[in-house]
């Protein structure tokens, strides 16, 4: 199963095409599904240090992809937000492979296959929801 998870993982990653980098991409992600956060936690759940961190949050934000503001419960930390312009970028990959997926399904898995995935799509969203 590591096996099988490990190499899906890579492979759509790896698919992805586009003007975000990896970090990027998954900076992005967090920030469109989770909310506004600060760069220290969001660091700490991609267990990368802080200036790579603030490398990435620094590129997109001079790409108009976040912005930042402060907390108003605590003006020493910034929130960082993710902007309409971010959320069409990372949706679009998201879309992206999503197409490819969807492709690959219908031109090398049997329809019995093809439904074997889709009723397990729910075990598989619950256990990502729950790691």
């Amino acid at each position: 199963m590591h096996l099988a998870i490990s190499l899906f993982t890579r492979r759509a990653r790896e698919s992805r095409s586009g003007e975000l980098s990896l970090p990027e991409r998954t900076v992005l992600s967090r920030l469109d599904r989770n909310g506004p956060d600060t760069a220290a936690s969001l660091a700490r759940w991609e267990e990368i240090s802080p200036q790579s961190m603030g490398a990435t949050m620094a590129a997109l934000e001079s790409r108009g992809f976040v912005r930042r503001a402060p907390d108003p419960t605590d003006g020493r930390r910034v929130i960082l937000t993710i902007t309409e312009e971010g959320v069409s970028v990372v949706r679009a990959s998201r879309g992206e492979l999503t197409d490819r997926i969807a492709a690959v399904l219908g031109e090398r898995f049997t329809p019995d296959e093809v439904e074997l995935i889709r009723s397990a799509a729910p075990l598989i969203e619950r256990l990502a929801e729950l790691i």
